[in-house]
């Protein structure tokens, strides 16, 4: 080994000792300059060999084996844990609320932008027949049944009763005390216990005091406020006490309590805005306003739970019930749909409905429309899909939401017999006011 080393020692002192010279040539006598050779390829790097592999692998797995693994989570709630959490950084991320797993929904059409197929969403005030914008309407019943007190004070102030309490369940608790009243007075005309009634009683600050409108209401029907003694206690107490004149007249006290019991809130209608169309290759095509997008709280509210039923859906498997049930829900968050029905001349009768409504209300609309209106006839949508008028189906629930496009056809058997007494079905089967108004599309 001693012997290994000097040999390598003296090669190196060699190769560094500079060029070297012949014997016959002076010492000053420069050697001419060699040209530098090309430096020598390399060889390529043997890669290790299968011993040397086997060993590096076993050297891995044991490192591995020293440090603890990271395991994700195994049980169903972390699970959706981590589900979530994956999705609030997607939507952060991405600056969008949607979920994945839901169907997005349709961008909707600016105003101006481009023609649209309907102008809005319009309602009708049955008080005042005025059409209001969606978010005209709860303000303009208000005004409607407050002015409606200078003529009828008792129906003015059932309707503020049923209209102005959102919470359907209390409303209906205070009704049936008030009509309790009513009855006991009914039943007992003779007994002056049962024309007073106490303000500060427990039972009338719980039910009744609480709601808008039943003070009016009292007052219309002849009761009275009045300021009474009672006995072993210092100052006097209010109560309403009914009046002599409304005693004397029983049937009007069961009159204005039944009316009472059968109100309902008073609702803005929607507004179909029909309209006749000429044929034209757009028909399938919804240009659709914002109206039939934007929500409302409810609906947010409503939208926000699926959300969070989508996120609980991502952590389990699904059958295909449960998918056709989730299509489903997905059309449910619809609100408006915008509906219209070709008929065999190709003219397109179009019309505005709530996502919720029935297929009944569809066969009603175009009845109307008819120049005979008892003829029996059928409604398909796209596909042949045909669409019974006494199934108590919603639109929502047969995919016709947020537009659809429909298809109108006479009855198979009325066809039959007019065909057989050797006539021919008429193109034309609107009414002809509708069709002198009729538009392009």
């Amino acid at each position: 080994m001693k012997k290994f080393f000097q040999e390598i020692k003296a090669d190196v002192k060699f190769k560094s000792a500079g060029p070297g010279q012949k014997l016959m040539e002076s010492v000053g006598e420069k050697a001419p300059k060699e040209k530098p050779s090309k430096p020598a390829l390399r060889q390529p790097r043997q890669g290790p060999t299968d011993e040397a592999q086997m060993a590096a692998a076993a050297a891995l797995a044991r490192l591995e084996q020293k440090q603890p693994r990271a395991r994700g989570p195994t049980s169903q709630e972390s699970i959706r844990s981590q589900v979530r959490k994956e999705l609030q950084a997607e939507a952060t991320v991405s600056g969008s609320p949607e979920t994945p797993g839901t169907n997005p929904v349709p961008k909707p059409k600016e105003e101006g932008s481009t023609h649209l197929a309907v102008p809005g969403v319009y309602f009708t005030c049955p008080l005042t027949g005025a059409i209001l914008r969606k978010d005209q309407r709860d303000a303009c019943i208000r005004e409607a049944i407050l002015s409606h007190f200078s003529t009828d004070p008792v129906a003015a102030s059932i309707m503020k009763i049923h209209t102005f309490n959102k919470d359907r369940d209390r409303v209906k608790l205070g009704v049936d005390t008030i009509a309790r009243y009513l009855d006991n007075i009914h039943l007992h005309p003779e007994e002056e216990k049962y024309r007073k009634i106490k303000l500060q009683n427990k039972v009338f600050q719980e039910r009744i005091n609480c709601l808008d409108g039943t003070h009016e209401f009292f007052e219309a029907i002849g009761f009275q406020k009045v300021l009474l003694p009672i006995p072993d206690q210092e100052g006097p107490e209010e109560f309403y006490v009914l009046s002599e004149a409304a005693l004397a007249q029983p049937q009007s006290l069961e009159q204005h309590k039944e009316q009472l019991l059968r109100a309902e809130p008073v609702r803005a209608t929607l507004a179909r805005q029909r309209r006749v169309f000429r044929p034209s290759p757009l028909a399938s095509q919804f240009d659709l306003p914002a109206d039939f997008f934007n929500l409302t709280a409810e609906e947010l509210k409503r939208e926000q739970r699926l959300r969070s039923e989508a996120v609980e859906r991502l952590s389990v498997l699904r059958t295909k019930a449960m998918r056709e049930r989730e299509e489903q829900r997905e059309m449910r968050k619809y609100t408006y749909t915008l509906l219209r029905v070709r008929f065999p001349d190709g003219c397109l009768l179009q019309g505005t409905f709530y996502a919720r409504e029935r297929v009944a209300a569809l066969y009603a609309f175009v009845r109307e429309a008819l120049q005979i209106d008892w003829l029996p006839f059928e409604l398909l949508a796209l596909g042949g899909q045909k669409l019974s008028e006494d199934e108590n189906l919603a639109f929502n629930e047969c995919g016709l939401v947020p537009s659809a496009l429909l298809t109108f056809s006479w009855d198979a058997a009325v066809l039959a017999d007019i065909r057989a007494a050797g006539t021919q079905p008429d193109s034309s089967v609107l009414k002809p006011e509708l069709l002198s108004a009729i538009k392009k599309l």
